[in-house]
């Protein structure tokens, strides 16, 4: 993907040029959001071309409210490369003038951009990347973490599921940061709950499509619950193939743990019915939620906004205002100043509703279980979740003194 500097945005399938409003004496540099994001491989429905039209709604929608400010938008692709996604990001800060960089579906690329923005005073909000460890042991003062994690996307699944008689449970699991944390904080649940971890099956990441040695596995293991640490189009697969051996109809009831609504979709709801998941986000919730799906289906045309994509809008927008609040010539100085803006102004908005950011860097709002419908419930397209129940925003994440943030407790 391009990373030039231009104002540009990738709107579904290519680059389109857009020129931001400018007002007449605005500050003589722009205020410049890099959305680093995976835009073909097995996250980018969940977040690449959606996250920078999400992106996108937010700067039009901050533009009407302070035409003053000017801001520009790039986008790059970080290929699921740690390596590739530091050097964009190096390359961004140090010579392309980029304030803020988003999304991040790679949490190990996430920790190490987390010190990069601390070393150079500037800031970072993770929506895509999903370790709970972003805010934990890899904390800092020049990063925060919106949307979900994983503690909070497998809690409310698993203790339903436990409660329901699943108490013996085995994991497949993207082997690297991400699945590796899924994986903990999922079976650590397990056990407070009652149940026990029978085993696990590590499959390399990227570039595992074929899941069936560890199926297999799991299938052998006997364990009740066969739990999916993993994402995006891993998890899709997973679950498609999980259906061909035959393992829902033996008994045993499948979990994905961090299962989005991009992926039900790829799935399908013939295969996905009756499965758990958790979101922060539904397009269909509400009257503020459909508005905003109407909007983006504008430029991602067929397509419904995800989690990552309305974390895009709602953490962009908190930001930009904060850069106001500060000045944005002080903003573009120190990115650790916007960070603590953000931290000391609630957060409220039309897709998250009310809530904060704590000291940690975690974005806390209210989280919600659903069950996936079947074919015939679903009256509309994408019309594919029953709210069962509201996590409030107190009980959804990770308690601060549990997380092992040093910068928290000092």
């Amino acid at each position: 993907m391009n990373a030039s500097m231009g104002r540009r945005y990738l709107l579904a399938g290519g680059l389109a040029a857009a020129a931001l409003p400018r007002a007449a004496g605005a500050q003589a540099k722009p205020i410049r959001i890099g959305v680093l994001t995976d835009m073909v491989g097995v996250y980018s429905a969940n977040t690449g071309p959606g996250s920078v039209a999400g992106t996108k709604l937010a700067i039009e929608d901050f533009a009407k409210l302070h035409p003053e400010v000017h801001v520009e938008l790039v986008s790059a692709d970080l290929q699921l490369k740690p390596d590739v996604a530091v050097g964009i990001a190096g390359d961004w800060l140090d010579n392309k003038g980029v304030d803020l960089i988003t999304d991040v579906p790679l949490s190990s690329a996430a920790f190490a951009i987390g010190d990069m923005v601390k070393a150079k005073d500037k800031a970072a909000i993770f929506t895509g990347g999903a370790s709970a460890d972003i805010t934990g042991r890899h904390c800092g003062p020049n990063h925060l973490h919106w949307a979900y994690d994983t503690w909070s996307m497998p809690h409310a699944v698993v203790d339903a599921t436990v409660k329901e008689g699943g108490d013996t449970w085995y994991f497949i699991t993207a082997d690297y940061a991400f699945g590796h944390a899924l994986e903990s904080d999922a079976a650590s649940f397990v056990t407070a709950a009652g149940g026990k971890v029978l085993g696990e099956a590590l499959a390399p990441f990227p570039g595992t499509t074929d899941f069936s040695s560890h199926l297999v596995q799991a299938k052998a293991s006997g364990a009740k619950v066969i739990g999916f640490a993993n994402g995006g189009g891993d998890t899709v697969n997973c679950i498609k193939q999980s259906a061909e051996f035959g393992i829902q109809n033996g008994g045993q009831k499948i979990a994905g743990l961090l299962f989005l609504i991009h992926d039900v979709h790829g799935v399908g709801l013939a295969s996905a019915k009756g499965v758990l998941l958790t979101e922060p986000f539904y397009w269909n919730m509400n009257d503020g939620t459909r508005a905003f799906a109407k909007r983006f289906g504008g430029l991602m045309p067929g397509n419904v906004p995800g989690s990552v994509h309305a974390a895009q809008y709602s953490a962009v927008m908190h930001y930009l205002k904060a850069c106001v609040a500060v000045g944005p010539e002080r903003a573009k100085a120190s990115g650790r100043a916007v960070i603590d803006q953000m931290k000391a102004t609630p957060t409220d908005d039309p897709l998250f509703g009310k809530g904060s950011v704590r000291k940690d860097g975690r974005a806390i709002h209210d989280m919600h279980l659903f069950e996936v419908k079947s074919p015939e419930q679903s009256k509309e397209p994408w019309d594919y979740y029953v709210h069962k129940r509201t996590v409030p925003a107190a009980e959804a994440f990770r308690p601060i003194d549990k997380g092992g943030c040093s910068f928290a407790q000092g």
